[in-house]
């Protein structure tokens, strides 16, 4: 297999930590290039110290965030530190007085700012350590966590200049969007000219980057390409990642073999997985037995409170099964926790009040030995 996947699996790759990959990768780039370039239409940056794919996304989708970060104001900090070093020359070292100050200073008029609070200085750490560990900074003195337990402690750190490469570069102004949505019309829906090309970009990062590709009509026309390309989108796909096209009536899938995979992996040997795919079969069953029904899109709605049923009655069946922590997890926190893990690889979206279900609920299901009872009620 080829080095894409290792692209694909870390933001980027430095040369003064990971030498080895960074030339192993560079040396395989005229393998996948057009892939990237034609069928992607990505942009790959290379430079003497640094390989990035930028893997900008067809639609923003739960799991995209930044895993790291809890708050809005995670995000906020972080475009703030990014302006500091953007001005800052490479090497070049500050204390982290200075740039607190700094955030203070930019973010006082959109938000309050108050380091005495626990909270806020967490935040900032957070983001400290998420830089840190991307080596957009390198800690000489000190330590960024020590700022989360008192204000006023100080650290020394040094600009690596790999900064500049951490945001996408756009050739359009961008000052006047409001949302993610701004985005998504900018690269897919204002160049008529391009629009076969752009549909091709759009159904291949669907399926290079997201669990699933789903469409509510017959007449969507990226489900229209994919059926009709099928053969050379599961070929290319295939060739430059690994795995299988599976097309159906309003879903498609990128699936790996289990001995060749990468990347986050669904399921894998976890209880939430397990979890999981023990809710999957239990949908299933009471969709067979006609307790759910299915819509013409391929999804089932439920109520949120129906959805939690399901997780709590699948837990008291099987709750021997289960680890003590899922066991013992007080019951909103435990419909939270798998509510979650579904949104993220596309198994479940939230609409209002309503649980929807995709159509990935119906391709894996679990179960345990058929002489085991579980010990539980259903």
């Amino acid at each position: 297999m080829n080095e894409i996947r290792t692209l694909m699996e870390k933001f980027w790759i430095c040369r003064d930590s990971d030498k080895e990959t960074f030339y192993k990768v560079k040396r395989d780039i005229p393998n996948f290039q057009r892939f990237i370039r034609e069928q992607l239409g990505w942009k790959l940056i290379h430079t003497e110290k640094l390989l990035k794919l930028e893997k900008r996304p067809a639609h923003a989708e739960a799991f995209m965030g930044i895993s790291e970060f809890t708050d809005i104001r995670d995000y906020c900090i972080l475009c703030v530190v990014l302006m500091y070093l953007e001005d800052a020359e490479e090497g070049r070292q500050f204390l982290l007085s200075e740039l607190i100050d700094y955030v203070e200073t930019q973010l006082k008029n959109y938000m309050p700012v108050d380091w005495i609070s626990f909270t806020q200085r967490k935040s900032l750490v957070r983001v400290l350590q998420y830089m840190e560990r991307l080596q957009m900074l390198r800690v000489y003195e000190g330590k960024s966590e020590s700022f989360s337990q008192e204000a006023g402690q100080e650290v020394l750190y040094e600009n690596t200049g790999y900064s500049k490469y951490f945001t996408s570069s756009f050739t359009m102004d961008i000052s006047g969007y409001e949302s993610w949505k701004d985005f998504e019309k900018t690269d897919f829906e204002e160049f008529e000219e391009n629009r076969g090309s752009r549909r091709i970009n759009r159904v291949y990062r669907q399926l290079a980057v997201c669990p699933a590709l789903y469409w509510d009509s017959t007449e969507d026309a990226d489900a229209l390409y994919l059926k009709n390309q099928r053969q050379w989108v599961g070929r290319y796909l295939r060739e430059n990642l690994g795995g299988n096209l599976d097309i159906y009536r309003n879903a498609a899938f990128l699936t790996l073999d289990t001995d060749d995979c990468y990347g986050n992996v669904h399921p894998r040997d976890a209880q939430i997985s397990e979890s999981v795919l023990i809710v999957c079969a239990e949908i299933q069953r009471q969709l067979a037995e006609g307790q759910l029904e299915l819509q013409e899109d391929e999804c089932i709605a439920m109520t949120k409170q129906e959805f939690s049923r399901i997780i709590t009655s699948c837990r008291n069946k099987w709750k021997n099964a289960w680890s003590k922590e899922y066991c013992e997890m007080d019951e909103d926190r435990l419909v939270e926790t798998i509510l979650k893990y579904m949104t993220d690889w596309m198994m479940v979206r939230s609409k209002e009040e309503q649980i929807i279900v995709l159509p990935a609920v119906g391709r894996l299901a679990g179960q345990y030995p058929s002489d085991y009872k579980g010990d539980g009620e259903e």
